[in-house]
Formats: C-alpha cells, structure tokens, sequence
C-alpha cells in the first residue's frame, strides 16, 4: 500500500485555463494523479490533449487553476515564483527534446551549471559535474563544446546535467524527438537504468508508442482529460486495438 511519504507527487482535480480578453479557454478538466518514488510514467496524447500543459504544472514552470499540486509534500499552488524555482532546483532534472545547451560552454559547465546556481563552489560543482559525465559515458568529453558532439551525446550532456543535483524526480519532454532510432533505444535505456538501478522517478511526454513501451506506466490524456492510467503494455495495446478499429470502420 502506498503512503504519502511514498507519493512524490499528487494532483487532484486540476485543471488549467488561459485567457484571452474575456474569453476562457480551459485545457485541462480535473486532472487526478499520483505518482510513487520510483515510477515511470509515460504522458501520451495528441497535439492540444494538454499533456505539454501538464508537464509545465509538474515542473512548477505553470501553476493549475484550480485544485491542488503536492509535489514531494510541498503544496506548489502557494508557493511564490522564488519558491517555485528553489523547489525546482532541489527536486527536479529536466531533459528537453532540443538539448537547450549553452554553445560557448564546455560540456563539464553545462552539466554543473544547476550547482553553480544554486550557490555550490565551483571546484564542487565541476567534480561532480564530472562524475555524472563518467556515469553516462562521457566523461572524455568533458572539455569540447556541444557543437562537438552527437545528438546522442548531446542529449546524454542534457541527462547528465539533469542528474547534477541529485533531484528525486526527472521530466523528459520528446526526449527522443530529434534523434534517430537507434540513438533513441540508447537514450531510453539510459533512463530504464536510472529507474532501475537509482529509483529515480521519470515523468517522460511522448507522442511515440515505441518510446512509451519503456515506461512502467502510461497516461493517456485526449481533450484535457485522463483516458486511460495503468500498466504502460496495457495501454499501448489498447491504444493499437483503436487504432485497428478505427481503421475497420473507415474500410
């Protein structure tokens, strides 16, 4: 059974709207979700499903409109901006499709540069800037600049320098989104790995089922709501049943 203390994070009926002039335009619809230490959840959906949306208010960059937002026992739906950006310095790594490294810095200041933010020596930051590099393979590549490296290494930097902080929790927006396929096996065992092997809890937004089949777990949103939540095979299959008979029916 799991406890609070187990749950790093918990929403209930949250929802989100944005507005234009006097005209509302809500996007998510009561959205409940929990997700133990140590899970990995899959969030799939079409374009305008709401799950870039979601990601946003699990990564503390948006707030819901509504309902509430535990995140590692932290109610986030009070907290100020300043306190927004320490939680999510301290609890979350995050992995972007584009990489979002910085060109004129080598890859050992990437990786360290969520330490030096938040006040670590510098001397401290870049040992253990290096020694996340060892740990995805890169560590003699410490010194070259992005520009010098492979999309694959390049997203492995992005993992690395995720991990610098020793965050409970990572978020994965389309990691694989601009890598090709096998470069993409590579990467999503590199995350198997780090749920297996550290416990530590990835949250990944992905369009592609094949990339889904590596979670534990999938979430399924259509049109601001929670489709399907459970095992993540059980979800792909039904997901692929649809699509059979979607296809049957247009026959």
């Amino acid at each position: 059974m799991t406890t609070a203390s187990d749950t790093l994070i918990d929403i209930r009926q949250v929802t989100k709207s944005y507005y234009s002039g006097n005209v509302e335009t809500q996007v998510l619809f009561g959205i409940d979700l929990a997700v133990p230490r140590g899970d990995f959840l899959a969030v799939m959906g079409q374009s305008g499903s709401g799950k870039s949306t979601l990601m946003n208010i699990f990564g503390c960059l948006d707030q819901a409109s509504s309902g509430s937002y535990l995140l590692n026992g932290v109610d986030t739906l009070s907290l100020s901006r300043a306190e927004l950006a320490t939680i999510r310095n301290r609890t979350i790594g995050f992995v972007f499709q584009s990489f979002n490294l910085i060109k004129r810095m080598s890859v050992a200041e990437n990786v360290a540069l969520p330490l030096i933010y938040a006040g670590v020596a510098r001397g401290k930051a870049h040992a253990k800037a290096l020694l996340e590099l060892e740990r995805v393979g890169l560590a003699d590549f410490a010194r070259r600049t992005p520009n010098q490296l492979s999309g694959g290494q390049q997203q492995r930097v992005a993992i690395a320098r995720a991990l610098v902080g020793d965050p409970p929790l990572i978020l994965a927006d389309e990691p694989t989104g601009n890598l090709d396929t096998q470069t993409s096996i590579d990467i999503m065992r590199a995350f198997q790995q780090l749920n297996d092997e550290r416990g530590i809890t990835i949250l990944l937004v992905t369009h592609e089922p094949d990339i889904a089949a590596y979670a534990k777990r999938l979430m399924r949103l259509k049109d601001g709501r929670v489709l399907y939540d459970g095992p993540a095979m059980e979800g792909l299959r039904q997901l692929a049943l649809g699509h059979e008979q979607q296809l049957l029916a247009s026959a």
